[in-house]
Order: structure tokens, then sequence, then C-alpha cells
């Protein structure tokens, strides 16, 4: 198989098309199915659309991340209601998170939530993300926790201001005894987090199951490795540019 050309590095700067934000979205949902981090038809990825007043992209209720389509997604309003004729039901509640989530934080374009093995495990772990391991230390001081207040509905209104307020600068959330969600200034963002934060949570469980003594080294070398792994406007992009282009061999009709 001939390589590809080397992708043209984006302008980070230019608000993508809506088509564009569909394809990236059912993109991500492809490879969360891809890479074991979805829970049946629940959870939800969504992408805020350019232009006027609170319109997002989410999954149609009912679909398996594995299923969705670009133009299977639905456009919504800050509450979750359906801008747009769909066959498929939307599930405003579960979207409550996000909708926090986008309405406050400028940089939240993308909202990504998950419910995985790893990541509920550590979620249940008073000590939160420990430093075990380079991907780990990445994410040292990135990582926000939100205690547990119940099942996320539209009601609780006081909560959505704890989401917004624990999630501070960072791109990472822990829910506590519930799951991950990460955010990001485009998809491919978004995707780096929570690809990386799921990855850190299955080492972190894995070296607990070994019931040996953990190492974790100094926390001046800890900082010094988040120091060196730098945020850019442009960050994950250019793996977000492989992983596109072997959902594009392997499953294409994502773009559909």
């Amino acid at each position: 198989m001939p390589l590809p050309p080397p992708p043209t590095r984006p302008d980070p700067d230019r608000p993508l098309t809506e088509r564009e934000l569909r394809e990236d979205l059912a993109c991500a949902y492809r490879l969360l199915a891809h890479f074991g981090m979805t829970d049946l038809v629940y959870t939800h990825l969504s992408v805020r659309i350019p232009g006027e007043g609170h319109r997002f992209l989410v999954n149609p209720y009912g679909l398996l991340f594995e299923e969705i389509t670009a133009s299977s997604l639905v456009a919504v309003d800050a509450e979750g209601e359906p801008l747009q004729d769909t066959r498929w039901p939307v599930n405003p509640a579960g979207f409550v998170i996000h909708s926090a989530v986008h309405r406050a934080v400028e940089r939240a374009q993308c909202v990504m939530h998950t419910h995985t093995l790893a990541g509920m495990t550590v979620a249940a772990q008073a000590g939160g993300l420990l430093p075990l391991n380079q991907m780990n230390m990445e994410l040292h001081d990135r990582v926000a926790i939100h205690e547990y207040e119940g099942i996320a509905a539209d009601d609780n209104l006081s909560e959505r201001e704890r989401i917004v307020r624990d999630l501070g600068d960072r791109p990472c959330l822990i829910l506590r005894n519930h799951g991950l969600l990460t955010i990001g200034r485009t998809v491919g963002e978004a995707f780096y987090w929570m690809y990386y934060l799921e990855q850190s949570c299955r080492i972190q469980v894995a070296a607990q199951s070994t019931g040996v003594p953990l190492s974790m080294p100094p926390i001046e070398m800890v900082e010094r490795v988040r120091a060196q792994a730098k945020d850019s406007p442009v960050k994950g992009w250019l793996p977000w540019q492989a992983l596109k282009r072997k959902m594009d061999r392997e499953q294409p009709d994502y773009r559909d």
C-alpha cells in the first residue's frame, strides 16, 4: 500500500463547516466503538455548529456508535431539543452535562463523555488518576474531578454550574462514580484527550491488578513531564488525520 501524502497543517482559526463537523463527529463515534469505549446506546459526543445561537450535533438515541453516520447526527438546541426532522429520538436528559459545558466554556467546541470499565473503575477510586506512567504524567493537573450527585438531570441546574466550576481550565474531567469527560477546540483534540485519559485509566487498573507495590516518580519529575507535553491550537491533529484515514479504509460509510 503506498504511503499517503503528508497532511497539510490546518489553520486553527478557520471554522469548519457543518458538513466537516458531521464527518469528524461521526468518525469519532466509530473510533470509540473500535477502541471499545462505548456503553450500548448511551453517552454522547457533541460538537458546536458554527453560527448564531446555541446549536450542537449529537447522536440520535438508540443507535450504536458503530452505526452512526454524518447524516444521522441530529442538530439540537442548548436544551437538547431537535432542530431538524429526525426518525430517531434524542435524549435531552443525556445532553445536560454537554449543554452546561458547551455554553459556559468557549474552548469546549467538542465534548465527549464515556462510561468505560477502566474509566469508571478509576472514577470510583479516592486517589483519582495516579502518575504511574508517562501517559498518566502528561495528564497531571489536566484532569479535574466532579463529585457524584446522582444521575445528571435537566432539573438540576446547580449541578451544571458545579460541573463547569470543577472543570475549570482543564481539558479532562473525572465524574466521580460515573465516568470520563473531555473537551476540545476540535473533535480531534477532544478525542486525543479522551483516548489518552482512557489509556491512562487502563494502565492504572492493570498496574493495580498485579498486587505488587506501585512505583510513582517524585512530583518534580511528574511536573517536568507535564511541562514537556505542551498544548497547542492543533493538539491531537496529527493522530486525528491518521485515525480518519483508518476509518476511511475500514468504515468509509461514516461519511454518509
